[in-house]
């Protein structure tokens, strides 16, 4: 059964040929800023990507026609339930008019179905999006009406890991309560309850803790203060929250390995800033503990920062008492594509038709 994924990124295109769960190879077709600057928006550089992807498997000589699936990143749509969607012209027609957001995610279903056509008409689907949203009613309402809090977080990664811990404890995902903290440019913590989503911060609209280059939460009334204060643009503003903040503002660095070397080498300062950091992270997953009252089967940590055994070990240190940790590094977005398709392929999981709204 090969499965072949599609996965668009700001500057590049991964691909990725798997047969079954089993990975055949994978590829990082890099875009550069002179072919990327003529466009307007991501969603008008699909011809641009759909050649770059033709040019890999012809150099690998792959035919088309021996695909049996397709599967692409999923992009900004409405909110969807977790799980496999089948790639059909209600969802194109909301990606390519960016409906609800541009991306360069949205080409994934775009380039996944195109090719599926041109394979033999095959089947195509998107797997746990970014707009994976299972939120209990409570858990959406904030402290203004028109505010309400919302799931936007790494869906893709989280949810596989579940799958992938709970065969490990001989369970179904659906049959486990986990707390999972995604750590990498963006850090987001969700409360896994029996298969659902049912609560997570927002980390792309700056809720839960600092991460490498953004702010997390912070004091509402500073902000507004530094907003109006004549200071800054809005551009300048948005840069200052989500870019040029977190670990990077207090430490002049996203790179964690480095970091992680200042600590050990007994730096103060960087020990503090990465030990609120850790704190900020398991203040979080005790957050998501009361979602689901306190009932938690495993905290999982996962993303590539779960790779750093000082930052793993302060988390664990502080959350410990209310499950076992598990670290589960790294972020293998190909592999979660392919895997989500086989599960549908296999029968363990249906997969859903997409509508407009």
């Amino acid at each position: 059964m090969k499965i072949f994924a599609i996965n668009p990124g700001a500057t590049s295109t991964k691909i990725a040929l798997y047969d079954g769960v089993v990975e055949l190879w994978t590829e990082c077709i890099t875009h550069t800023r002179e072919e990327l600057q003529q466009f307007k928006r991501p969603e008008d550089e699909e011809d641009l990507r759909y050649q770059a992807v033709k040019t890999e498997l012809k150099k690998r000589n792959i035919n088309m026609t021996e695909l049996d699936a397709l599967v692409g990143r999923g992009g900004l749509l409405h909110a969807l339930s977790g799980g496999a969607w089948i790639i059909n012209e209600a969802m194109i027609e909301d990606l390519k008019s960016a409906r609800y957001g541009s991306h360069s995610s949205n080409l994934g279903a775009v380039l996944a179905q195109r090719i599926a056509k041109e394979a033999g008409n095959k089947p195509a689907y998107i797997i746990d999006p970014v707009c994976v949203d299972e939120m209990l009613p409570i858990a959406r309402i904030s402290g203004m009406p028109n505010m309400p809090r919302r799931a936007i977080f790494h869906a893709l990664n989280q949810r596989a890991v579940a799958y992938r811990v709970a065969r490990q404890m001989n369970k179904k995902m659906r049959e486990c309560k986990f707390i999972i903290a995604h750590m990498g440019g963006g850090v987001t913590v969700g409360a896994h309850y029996l298969g659902r989503v049912i609560d997570v911060n927002n980390a792309l609209g700056g809720y839960g803790p600092m991460t490498p280059e953004r702010a997390g939460t912070v004091h509402a009334m500073d902000l507004i203060e530094k907003c109006f204060s004549g200071k800054y643009t809005e551009t300048e503003m948005r840069r200052k929250i989500i870019g040029d903040a977190g670990l990077f503002a207090h430490l002049g660095s996203t790179d964690f390995k480095y970091i992680s070397e200042k600590c050990a080498s007994g730096d103060p300062k960087f020990r503090l800033i990465v030990e609120a950091f850790a704190y900020q992270v398991a203040c979080e997953i005790g957050n998501r503990s009361m979602a689901m009252k306190g009932e938690v089967d495993a905290i999982i940590l996962t993303g590539g920062l779960a790779y750093g055994n000082y930052l793993c070990k302060l988390i664990e240190d502080r959350v410990s008492w209310l499950a076992k940790v598990i670290v589960s590094p790294g972020e293998d977005e190909q592999r979660a594509l392919c895997e989500g398709v086989y599960r549908v392929i296999s029968g363990q999981e249906e997969a859903k038709v997409y509508e407009k709204e």
